[in-house]
């Protein structure tokens, strides 16, 4: 695995791979959930304020480089059968069932209607998998609780040991994996594995995950890191490629992924 420098090119100066024409369909395609950041931000205190996110793009952080690497990996280094172009769709698409696998970046200002929280926990109970990444602090947490709990009004997520069989399940994860952003980590006070500037408990990284009835993983949370920044920017800074791409972004998401499509 070696860092790969961006281009001006659609790809970014990620190499493109052909598809089975016999297979077309049958791949793995990496999904970008578009949502709306609701009227800027933070749920405190009932109310919404201080966060905002260029008009509501919060879903696009990090697009579509982190995508394009990430698929990119995910095809060099397991032997999934994976699709060179990522796509990004809106919960209320009918396309989201044709696809097994959702990304959600950034949810520290999500805002759900009815319609998408109904759509997404239709999703999720009849066979799909959600990862959320790239959220921090005790106010972006609690935000997106409220959300989520519109999808799941009747259960709690639930801290993932270190046991548990997603940080083993083709990278063995000694610990669980902190990301912070390339600017956090090259910035004031660097080195440091979190972003300090969000409020509240930005240190403690949480892995937590909804589950079914029947006890299958529908959802996991990655809070207080940021696994996206490790695959946009792999091609940015060697050390940082080699500290968090290399040892924590694309072992944990190669886990989740691998772990969501045998599950």
């Amino acid at each position: 695995m070696g860092p790969m420098m961006g281009q001006e090119d659609p790809r970014r100066g990620v190499p493109n791979w052909e598809r089975d024409p016999r297979f077309k369909r049958d791949v793995f395609t990496f999904v970008r959930v578009e949502y709306n950041s609701g009227g800027g931000g933070y749920f405190r205190g009932g109310r919404r304020g201080g966060y905002w996110r260029g008009g509501g793009w919060g879903w696009a952080t990090d697009y579509p480089d982190s995508d394009l690497n990430f698929s990119f990996r995910l095809q060099q280094l397991t032997s999934l059968k994976v699709n060179p172009d990522p796509i990004s769709l809106r919960l209320t698409d009918e396309q989201i069932f044709d696809y097994p696998f959702l990304y959600m970046i950034e949810p520290g200002g999500l805002f759900l209607s009815d319609e998408e929280a109904t759509a997404l926990r239709k999703y999720l109970f009849n066979g799909g998998f959600l990862m959320v990444d790239d959220f921090w602090g005790d106010y972006q947490w609690e935000n997106f609780y409220h959300e989520i709990k519109k999808v799941f009004p009747d259960r709690e997520p639930e801290e993932l040991p270190i046991d548990h069989e997603i940080f083993r399940c083709v990278y063995r994860l000694k610990e669980k994996p902190q990301v912070p952003s390339i600017h956090a980590w090259e910035g004031p006070g660097s080195n440091v594995t979190w972003e300090p500037y969000h409020g509240g408990d930005c240190q403690t990284v949480h892995y937590r995950a909804f589950f079914d009835d029947n006890g299958r993983m529908v959802a996991i949370i990655c809070h207080n890191t940021d696994l996206g920044d490790g695959w946009e920017r792999e091609g940015e800074n060697e050390d940082y490629f080699h500290e968090f791409s290399e040892k924590k972004s694309y072992p944990m998401g190669i886990n989740i992924v691998t772990y969501a499509m045998t599950h």
